[in-house]
């Protein structure tokens, strides 16, 4: 009996890390760049001060980078999350980016997300320019740290939004731009700003979401599912 067991729990870790490695495989870039994140993460903990503040402010796409190298820092800004912590990124990656590149292929994965952080970028900097330049802000605003992958992320949180059969569709949206307006209220700035207009650009791209094949998204369907599936057993059970 005790063999029986154990065999039967190896073959269900063997069938669990199959579905691990299937998933990863068809998501390549969103595993690949966690690895990377994995790293900057890493050095951000074993960097000293005053060094790790030189690297991401160099890193950063604040107005003053932004007009020296915009390409620069517009790539190596993505390379680094706004903290120290990459489990949260892992459970975020997982849950948003993956799905949203199985279900728009790589390139269209890549198109969406780095316009959105472009785009969430130029305009929050652009903003913050206006506001520096009418004295409505500081000028040390002008070399504001500024990293980190939430404006890609939450672009491919608002493309997804297509991926989600209506009205659930329109719960989703609501909820995640009441999310980022309440960020928004609670703390004010460019940062904020940013992410609605990543969101606004993501939504942007529902022709190319509209020509993805496949269903969509039903959660009620889902929870019936979930909600038959302990029927078989207990119903063989009671014969």
């Amino acid at each position: 009996m005790e063999r029986v067991v154990g065999r039967a729990r190896v073959y269900l870790v063997k069938t669990w890390l199959l579905a691990v490695v299937r998933w990863v495989v068809t998501a390549p870039f969103t595993y690949m760049w966690l690895l990377v994140l994995l790293y900057t993460t890493h050095l951000q903990r074993v960097l000293g001060q005053r060094k790790l503040h030189a690297v991401l402010v160099h890193s950063s796409t604040n107005l003053h980078d932004l007009a020296r190298d915009p390409l620069y820092v517009l790539w190596t800004s993505l390379l680094w999350i706004d903290g120290r912590y990459w489990l949260p990124y892992l459970v975020l990656f997982t849950v948003f980016l993956a799905p949203a590149e199985r279900w728009l292929g790589h390139l269209r994965w890549g198109v969406v997300g780095l316009t959105c952080h472009v785009g969430g970028t130029l305009l929050s900097e652009g903003w913050l320019y206006l506001r520096i330049a009418y004295h409505l802000a500081p000028a040390r605003l002008l070399y504001a740290r500024d990293i980190g992958v939430s404006y890609f992320l939450v672009g491919i949180c608002a493309v997804l939004a297509y991926r989600i059969a209506k009205p659930w569709r329109w719960v989703y949206l609501g909820g995640l731009i009441l999310l980022f307006v309440g960020a928004l209220v609670v703390k004010p700035g460019f940062t904020a700003l940013g992410h609605l207009s990543a969101i606004g650009i993501g939504l942007c791209f529902y022709p190319m979401a509209r020509a993805r094949p496949g269903a969509l998204w039903n959660p009620a369907e889902v929870w019936e599912r979930l909600r038959r599936a302990p029927q078989g057993p207990a119903r063989s059970a009671s014969t």
